[in-house]
């Protein structure tokens, strides 16, 4: 079995692309686009007078919170462009925390594995463009949700 697949293994419901898909995909949610590049980044979050931001590279992107900010941050550091942001803003930090858990469980794993430095490098590569493939396949979903929900004062 190859690193990269029992480091997957191991992770087994922690896999990002999985939390991802069955924790973000799975609600209503709206698209955001990051213009980054599709490698690994160093994103940092930065609070300035004008509220939080997030840093990749010479880009700054505007956070209307915290939690966002560090939601958006896992998907920089990955790489990915185009994601999914939860519409309901109480589950964003929560799913945040969980991302950010996966992604600090996956350099763990990556660190244990008893392999050489330029392997462990290169596993971590793999590894990072295995998520963002696998998120890029599910897609951001909608620019905007549906507003097609059953309620009281409209009913279809």
């Amino acid at each position: 079995m190859k690193p990269s697949d029992e480091i997957r293994q191991k992770l087994a419901d922690s896999w990002i692309a999985d939390l991802y898909e069955r924790r973000v995909r799975a609600q209503r949610t709206r698209a955001f686009h990051l213009d980054i590049p599709e490698r690994e980044n160093k994103p940092e979050i930065l609070h300035t007078l004008l509220g939080v931001e997030l840093k990749v590279g010479n880009r700054r992107f505007a956070c209307p919170d915290l939690a966002t900010a560090r939601y958006m941050r896992v998907f920089a550091r990955i790489g990915i462009r185009d994601f999914a942001v939860p519409y309901d803003i109480t589950k964003i930090s929560v799913i945040a925390d969980e991302l950010e858990t996966a992604w600090q469980r996956m350099l763990l794993l990556i660190e244990s594995a008893e392999v050489t430095a330029a392997v462990r490098s290169r596993l971590r590569s793999a590894l990072i463009k295995r998520i963002r493939n696998e998120i890029n396949d599910a897609g951001p979903g909608d620019m905007m949700p549906k507003f097609d929900r059953e309620t009281r004062q409209r009913t279809k």
